[in-house]
């Protein structure tokens, strides 16, 4: 794989796995929420990190106009919630019905208080400033249809699921979502899944349900191949 392909299937790769011995029990609380329920809100005090179960969680931000701009998405095992100067810097609802683990913490205290959970935050805190790049990277790409396919190609890397042959991806978030995502339009993304249909690149089981036919040439088109 190239080093740009291997960019884009690093975005979002901000934590997998903390060990649920990382923390007492008591400072380990689970959650559970419905869709469209936030987690936090932006400038909320970040008292915690959360450790996404199941579910999708979003990450937004509001511009000065009240136009929305999706951040990120969390998907099971990674790590949402790190405090900037104490306080979120986002917004944070789930795309669908969620389960969360909250890990009590201060990022910013003594690291030998608890080493592992430091080590934790520091090393996701890392991942996320080269989930940011390779956002910038997939927003800079020149054609609409090249951001699409790399946006799918993240979704196939992350919940990708073996169909004999293919590989399926179940869209959590709607064209709406990955429109505030990709900084384009929802008839945007429409028109470049047709694109890839025609192109029987994918094919549509239902509105939310893609099979990838042809792995390679999606690849080849995110990278502007």
């Amino acid at each position: 794989m190239t080093a740009p392909a291997r960019n884009i299937h690093s975005v979002q790769q901000t934590l997998r796995h903390i060990p649920a011995v990382l923390k007492p029990e008591a400072e380990r609380l689970p959650r559970r929420l419905g869709e469209g329920q936030h987690l936090f809100f932006e400038s909320d005090p970040a008292r915690f990190v959360y450790e996404v179960v199941s579910g999708v969680v979003r990450l937004t931000r509001l511009h000065k106009d009240g136009r929305r701009q999706v951040i990120a998405f969390g998907f099971p095992g990674d790590l949402v919630g790190l405090p900037s100067n104490g306080r979120h810097s986002t917004e944070c609802d789930a795309v669908t019905a969620a389960e969360v683990v909250a890990h009590r913490c201060d990022p910013l205290g003594r690291p030998d208080r608890d080493p592992s959970l430091h080590s934790v935050v520091m090393a996701a805190a890392l991942d996320e400033i080269s989930m940011l790049q390779d956002h910038f990277l997939m927003l800079g790409r020149r054609l609409a249809s090249e951001k699409v396919a790399a946006f799918l190609c993240l979704l196939l890397d992350r919940i990708g699921e073996a169909v004999g042959t293919y590989r399926m991806i179940r869209l959590p978030m709607n064209r709406s979502d990955i429109a505030d995502y990709l900084g384009l339009t929802p008839e945007t993304i429409s028109r470049s899944i047709t694109q890839f249909r025609e192109a029987k690149i994918v094919a549509l089981e239902d509105a939310h349900t893609m099979i990838v036919l042809d792995v390679s040439r999606l690849r080849d088109m995110a990278e502007g191949s």
